[in-house]
């Protein structure tokens, strides 16, 4: 089998697109750093592993771009009831997970990250998708957003939410990928491919220290 040259379009399930495309620079962005909650850290009911590691890296982009930055929490219900359909199965199975029965303080950023909201926003969000907040779309496109970059947990639950919703939406999505973390390598490594494979018009994925290069300075562009 003859090896394509970097620059040779190559097939990939009917696709042809480019074996190593040019990322454009990014502009009209925001950070949409995803559910970074004491529930989800070392410790938390839902512990996700990863989540010190790319922490300091959360950290560092989100230090660069504090007010461009919304974070999101995922918040869940008081009781299973307060929720449609099969969320209401999910909290009876996780009822130490309702606002009845778990500290409060799980809820909130962790505090490496709590400590730049203001000026970055805390958008609060019932479900997986950080557009389940109807107020998101919103804040975006009334401060003529087109891209959406991100970063947090989980990888494969709320962070893939998150990226369709903001593909449907018609953003372009910057996924970060030293900035993510999971609770399982084979979900977040499928993922990565996927998006690589499948959806290279729409979403874009790179390291921090891409980001740095690709990301234009901009005036007067506080989400706040």
């Amino acid at each position: 089998m003859t090896t394509p040259s970097p620059n040779q379009t190559v097939e990939r399930d009917g696709d042809m697109r480019p074996a190593k495309a040019q990322i454009e620079p990014i502009s009209s962005a925001v950070h949409v750093c995803i559910d970074m909650q004491n529930i989800f850290s070392k410790g938390g009911l839902w512990e996700t592993p990863w989540m010190e590691r790319v922490l300091p890296t959360i950290v560092t982009l989100t230090a660069w771009q504090a007010e461009r930055t919304i974070f999101t929490r995922f918040i869940p219900p008081e009781t299973p009831d307060q929720r449609p359909g099969r969320w209401q199965k999910y909290f009876r199975r996780w009822a130490q997970a309702t606002r009845a029965h778990l500290p409060l303080c799980q809820l909130e950023l962790v505090s490496e990250l709590a400590r730049f909201a203001p000026p970055a926003l805390v958008v609060d969000k019932p479900g997986y998708s950080a557009f389940s907040a109807p107020q998101l779309y919103s804040l975006l496109t009334e401060r003529h957003i087109g891209t959406v970059v991100l970063s947090g947990a989980e990888t494969d639950v709320c962070v893939l939410a998150t990226v369709l919703s903001a593909v449907d939406f018609g953003f372009r999505v910057v996924i970060v990928e030293d900035a993510l973390c999971s609770s399982l390598d084979v979900g977040h490594d499928a993922l990565m491919t996927l998006y690589r494979n499948r959806f290279s018009e729409q979403i874009d994925l790179v390291t921090l220290d891409e980001l740095n290069s690709l990301w234009q300075c901009e005036e007067h562009t506080s989400v706040a």
